[in-house]
């Protein structure tokens, strides 16, 4: 395939074996772990967890990921659409509230062609928000939750930490889409059956992007359209020490100044404490799951 996927459109020709693209990726799904994760927001992992399914490679480029080691170091191990399909369906069959696909945008084509014959249970699109309109709709009626960052709406900064100056237009039309695509969130017995969730991650030093993104989220979407969650677990990971400004981790009174903005706008969602800010909360990245038993 010729891959136009996401916003780098690069053109890349991606063969099964081999991809010469931004993402390195290959046509076929590479993935690094799909498990049972319970620490997603509430209305996602519930009582028995999402089931996660965690691609490798990434058309972004943060200098702070905390999945480095499968979205820049090319850790993982490319499945056929058939395993794909028994994987989703065995997380399924384990309890999962849903299946969640994270970071899949440049496996766009092959979840699309996955979700031709629905799963059990809601698909969570779960992304870094960098997504082309055209791709998206690739999915409609197709994913149930949208589950995106929106991680800046200043291009010097999209450029300087996650090597896209292009990322607030793309990931604030991405958004828009999905919501259109999803309508307002429906909840069932506290779960999430279908919606947007849109998430933001407090950067050290930035308050004023954080909220500039909840603004923005306010200033487009009537109340309880969509669910929005503050995260304040930065961890300075993957090449933040080599951006002194970024390399620490975030002062509780920038958290307290970004939840009480977050209250005064009055979006409905959720905060994550601080006290999640510690890398034992990143699953291990080591193939469970991947390979038949």
């Amino acid at each position: 395939m010729v891959c136009n996927l996401c916003p780098r459109r690069c053109g890349a020709v991606r063969t099964e074996t081999h991809g010469a693209g931004r993402c390195r990726m290959p046509a076929a799904p590479v993935l690094a772990r799909a498990a049972l994760h319970r620490w997603e927001e509430p209305p996602i992992s519930g009582t028995r967890g999402s089931g996660t399914v965690f691609f490798s490679g990434c058309p972004l480029d943060c200098v702070f990921c905390q999945n480095d080691s499968i979205s820049h170091q090319d850790f993982g191990r490319a499945v056929t659409l058939e395993r794909l399909r028994e994987i989703c369906l065995d997380l399924a069959a384990q309890g999962a509230h849903n299946i969640n696909f994270v970071n899949p945008t440049h496996f766009a084509h092959v979840v699309a062609r996955l979700l031709d014959d629905p799963l059990p249970v809601p698909v969570v699109w779960n992304s870094g928000g960098y997504e082309r309109v055209e791709t998206l709709r690739s999915l409609e009626g197709k994913v149930d939750v949208y589950l995106p960052d929106l991680k800046y709406l200043t291009p010097a900064l999209a450029g300087r930490y996650s090597g896209a100056e292009d990322y607030p237009r793309y990931a604030a039309a991405a958004i828009l889409e999905m919501v259109r695509q999803t309508g307002p969130c429906v909840l069932e017995d506290g779960l999430l059956k279908r919606g947007t969730v849109i998430r933001h991650l407090i950067l050290p030093g930035r308050l004023h992007e954080a909220k500039a993104v909840m603004d923005w989220v306010a200033r487009h979407f009537p109340p309880d359209t969509v669910l929005f969650s503050l995260m304040s677990q930065y961890v300075p990971l993957g090449r933040a020490a080599a951006f002194p400004e970024i390399d620490r981790r975030l002062r509780p009174s920038e958290a307290r100044s970004a939840l009480a903005y977050l209250e005064n706008l009055g979006l409905t969602g959720f905060c994550q404490e601080t006290a999640s800010a510690d890398a034992e909360f990143i699953p291990p990245f080591d193939l469970t799951g991947v390979d038949p038993i």
